[in-house]
C-alpha cells in the first residue's frame, strides 16, 4: 500500500497530496509527528522532515523532487507544460511560494499560531504574526497581477505552481488568515481550484484544538 507520511496543515505535504490526488494515485495518509524524531521515521528520512512518500518499493522525501518524480512517472494528467519557458515559470513560482512566501508569511502565521502549540514550543510571537499579516498583502497583490494576465498562475494551464500556492493559502485559510476580499482575481482562482476533486481530502482535514472556520469548506465563499 502506498503511504504518505504527513502533517495535515503542512503546505509541503498538501502540495504532494494535491499532485497525488490529481493523478489519481491512491495513498494511505499517515500523520507523522516528525518533531518527535521517532526512530522508524528517521530511518525513512534522516532529515526528519515531512512529507515522506512510500510508493511501491521507493521511499521519497522532499516535496519538490517528489512532485517532479510524480510528473515524470505519472505524466497524465500533466501538471507541467511542454514548453521549456513555461516549465521554467512553473518552477519559478513553486520556488516563490515554497521559499519566499513560506519565509515571509506561512512561517510567521501558521507556524506561530498552530505549530508552536502543537509541538509544545511556547506562545506565538506577536511580532512575527504582525509581519506575516503585513506581507501576505503583497503576495496576494502579486498573485492578482499574475492572474490579470493569465488563466492560472503560471499560464493558461493549471500547473504545479497553482498547487504550491493553494497548499500554502489553504493552510492559512484554515486559521482564517487570508483576506479573500483583497483581490477578486485571487478569490476566483482559489474558488476554482478549491472545487477540484483533488481538494476534497484537504478540506476534510481536522487539527485537534484548532477547528476550521465555517467558510473553510464552502465552495461559494
Amino acid at each position: 500500500m502506498n503511504r504518505l507520511f504527513h502533517v495535515p496543515l503542512s503546505p509541503y505535504c498538501r502540495k504532494v497530496r494535491l499532485s497525488l490526488a490529481e493523478k489519481k494515485i491512491e495513498v494511505e495518509l499517515v500523520e507523522e509527528k516528525y518533531w518527535e524524531q521517532d526512530a522508524d521515521f528517521m530511518r525513512r528520512n534522516p532529515a526528519g522532515k515531512v512529507p515522506v512518500l512510500k510508493l511501491g518499493d521507493m521511499t521519497l522525501a522532499e516535496s519538490a523532487p517528489i512532485c517532479e518524480y510524480l510528473e515524470e512517472a505519472y505524466p497524465t494528467p500533466s501538471l507541467m507544460p511542454k514548453d521549456a519557458k513555461e516549465r521554467y515559470e512553473v518552477r519559478r513560482l513553486v520556488s516563490w511560494f515554497d521559499d519566499k512566501f513560506h519565509h515571509e508569511v506561512t512561517s510567521k502565521l501558521l507556524y506561530e499560531r498552530v505549530n508552536k502549540k502543537v509541538m509544545g514550543q511556547g506562545y506565538p510571537d506577536s511580532t512575527n504574526i504582525k509581519a506575516g499579516a503585513r506581507r501576505i498583502k503583497f503576495h496576494l497583490d502579486y498573485m492578482g497581477w499574475l492572474l490579470d494576465q493569465r488563466r492560472w498562475l503560471a499560464g493558461n494551464q493549471m500547473s504545479l505552481a497553482d498547487f504550491a500556492a493553494a497548499a500554502h493559502l489553504s493552510s492559512l485559510d484554515y486559521i482564517s488568515d487570508v483576506d479573500w476580499n483583497r483581490n477578486e482575481n485571487v478569490k476566483d482562482w482559489y474558488a476554482k481550484i478549491k472545487s477540484r476533486p483533488a481538494f476534497r481530502s484537504i478540506l476534510a482535514d481536522q487539527v485537534s484544538g484548532f477547528p476550521p472556520p465555517a467558510h473553510y469548506t464552502d465552495l461559494d465563499f
